[in-house]
């Protein structure tokens, strides 16, 4: 534990130049006692730091000095890929590994390249969960798994209730759930890492199959499952404004399959989840579609189009017949 800490210690002092006390106790996350007998420990070692007194002061390595411990090593150099995922390394619990990657590779870098590695960083930032989610803990069978993957540890592991041995080929961060491509016998299956329960790893390692490739397979995964949740056909007619609206409104694995659909007096069928989010969909594209089936949703449109007239039947100054653009200005124009 120390030893790592006094080699990160130089590390920083190495990539950044002189740096105080505090600085350094607050990237090592240790207090300021610490610091300074790290740095007696290393000068006690023969690593020449220099404490330069008064204001502006701080710890230093003498001038032309450099370490040879900036070489990766395997969790380093794989951990050092990840970096620009910050909460990925962090719940994976290789986070501690990615720092000291991370200051290696400054550590290594000429000086007038060091700065590289934080001007990245102020015009770069991947937030992988979407909106609203929960400030969840990962799961527990997270970091297990990660580690079995990383290693090619096979598994055993209570999934939905059941036991099962798989193969843990590889992780993947959709939308801030986390889910596990593994092998289960010959055949390659995707799941939720938040149903597993306990995991147990396997003493040996696994042969990984040399032509999976985890982001062709997550991505032919994906698509099969977008297009699985489209258990209903629901019939339009649409004018031309409703024809280039519909990229708007429907769900992209339907999309394609619906322009193709598309006869010449605009009509075609389109793909949804359910016939109530079909009702919302359409309801989007107002009166540039015509529900023509199924009869269940062309009643709820028409319900809700009787409704509206209802409530705009007394409007004093109609606008007429033009177009809803048209209708509306931004402040300010004639």
């Amino acid at each position: 534990m120390r030893a790592g800490r006094l080699m990160s210690l130089v590390l920083l002092l190495q990539a950044r130049g002189r740096m105080t006390a505090a600085e350094l106790a607050r990237e090592l996350e240790v207090s300021e006692r610490t610091v300074h007998r790290d740095v007696l420990a290393l000068s006690g070692s023969g690593v020449p730091v220099y404490a330069d007194r008064g204001r502006g002061g701080g710890y230093r390595l003498l001038d032309g000095y450099r370490t040879r411990l900036t070489g990766l090593d395997r969790a380093e150099a794989e951990a050092l890929f990840l970096s620009g995922v910050p909460a990925a390394l962090r719940e994976m619990g290789l986070q501690g590994v990615a720092a000291t990657a991370r200051l290696k590779a400054a550590a290594a870098l000429s000086p007038g390249l060091r700065d590289a590695p934080a001007t990245a960083a102020q015009r770069f930032h991947l937030d992988a969960p979407g909106w609203f989610a929960p400030d969840d803990p990962p799961p527990a069978a997270l970091a297990p798994l990660a580690r079995a993957v990383w290693s090619d540890r096979p598994v055993t592991a209570a999934y939905r209730e059941r036991r099962r041995t798989l193969e843990p080929y590889g992780l993947v961060l959709k939308a801030g759930a986390w889910y596990l491509a593994g092998r289960v016998r010959s055949r390659f299956l995707v799941f939720r890492v938040d149903r597993f329960g306990e995991v147990e790893p396997h003493e040996g390692v696994f042969e990984r199959d040399p032509d999976f490739d985890l982001a062709a397979f997550w991505a032919e995964h994906a698509a099969a499952f977008a297009r699985s949740l489209l258990r209903e056909t629901v019939t339009l007619r649409l004018t031309e404004a409703g024809v280039r609206m519909l990229r708007h409104v429907a769900d992209p694995a339907a999309l394609d399959d619906a322009l193709a659909s598309l006869q010449p007096d605009g009509t075609l069928r389109l793909g949804v989840e359910s016939v109530a989010v079909a009702y919302s969909q359409v309801l989007r594209l107002g009166p540039e579609a015509e529900v023509l089936g199924p009869p269940e949703l062309r009643a709820l449109l028409a319900g809700a189009a009787a409704r509206m007239a209802r409530l705009y039947e007394h409007q004093e100054e109609a606008p007429g017949d033009r177009p809803f653009g048209a209708a509306l200005r931004p402040l300010g124009d004639p």
